[in-house]
């Protein structure tokens, strides 16, 4: 386990706006029934989003009265699951009452023995830190994330049958990017990857959205993101984007072998470049008047159809048995 500074790190945190146009989901694909020996295609994407500007926390000084910006977690859920998952937390501020609770008191003390500053405060002081936020008696100023490499995440991929993989293509907003991996955690995707450029990187607001799901979610922050494309097709994955113009409904695509599950921004969708490495554009089929999904909401629809798809042709040995049982009573 990793030993930490005692001294805070502060961590500048700034607003991320985006044209605040909406997702569609519709469109052609790049290549139907692909081999894995066919030339891979292209197609055209455009997904669009609104977003929220990314929030600013700020913490002052009693003695200096001199604000400063930090990078918080708050919530019981956040930081315990932060606590039982070792996470670097630099400093945490909680109510007497909260730190003798059999939940937290024990890894309060070691997360002390490693290193993190514990202020007892009064809830007054952390209505002030999280700026009003539901804080729930506790928050957390968190050391930076520690991302994965990309054959780190292949390997642990792998290592189940069928993997699924999101690459979020310039996804600014940290609600959306939260959201995201929330959804995608709890359905058993074995991690994400996103680009180190114009996009939000993993900030406490990711974290907070997330609701824990990042403590057993990796991710991997690419330095070229259609290289990283590249490298996870040598691996054997199949490459399905999100598309506005996608002809092939989602509903009928058959969603086999190690899959990457490509989403892309809020304004722009998937960039040029993106577009040609995906073997497959996909749509989610709209029927109401409203024309478009938030890039969040549309992800955790492509991720449902992926699992819902798998579930549906897994054979559950125990199911069958309970109805042979019930016939032959």
């Amino acid at each position: 386990m990793t030993h930490m500074t005692n001294k805070p790190i502060k961590i500048k945190t700034s607003g991320e706006h985006n044209s605040g146009q909406p997702l569609r989901m519709k469109g052609k694909p790049v290549i139907s029934h692909l081999s894995p020996d066919h030339p891979r295609g292209k197609g055209a994407n455009g997904l669009k989003d609104s977003s929220r500007p990314y929030r600013k926390f700020s913490d002052s000084s009693a003695s200096s009265q001199r604000s400063e910006d930090i990078d918080l977690i708050y919530g019981r859920h956040s930081v315990l699951s932060a606590l039982e998952n070792e996470r670097r937390l630099n400093r945490i501020w909680i109510t007497s009452r909260l730190r003798y609770d059999h939940r937290f008191h024990s890894l309060i003390l070691r997360a002390k023995e490693n290193g993190t500053i514990i202020d007892e405060v009064e809830p007054k002081r952390l209505d002030q830190i999280t700026e009003q936020a539901n804080h729930q008696g506790v928050a957390a100023q968190i050391a930076p994330y520690a991302y994965i490499d990309l054959d780190e995440l292949i390997a642990g991929a792998k290592s189940v049958s069928d993997p699924v993989i999101v690459v979020a293509d310039g996804i600014t907003d940290p609600h959306n990017l939260g959201a995201i991996i929330r959804t995608a955690e709890a359905l058993g995707t074995q991690g994400m990857v996103i680009p180190q450029r114009r996009a939000s990187g993993i900030t406490s607001t990711v974290m907070k959205v997330a609701a824990g799901a990042l403590e057993n979610f990796p991710v991997v922050r690419a330095v070229n993101l259609q290289r990283a494309l590249e490298e996870l097709k040598a691996a054997g994955f199949w490459i399905y984007g999100t598309a506005a113009e996608a002809s092939e409904p989602m509903h009928n695509v058959n969603f086999n072998g190690p899959i990457v599950l490509v989403v892309g921004s809020e304004g722009e969708g998937l960039s040029i470049l993106t577009q040609r490495h995906c073997d497959f554009l996909v749509s989610i089929p709209l029927q109401g008047k409203t024309p478009s999904l938030n890039t969040s909401v549309a992800a955790g629809m492509a991720l449902y159809e992926i699992y819902r798809h798998r579930w549906k042709n897994t054979l559950h040995l125990d199911k069958l048995q309970k109805i042979s049982l019930k016939k032959e009573e």
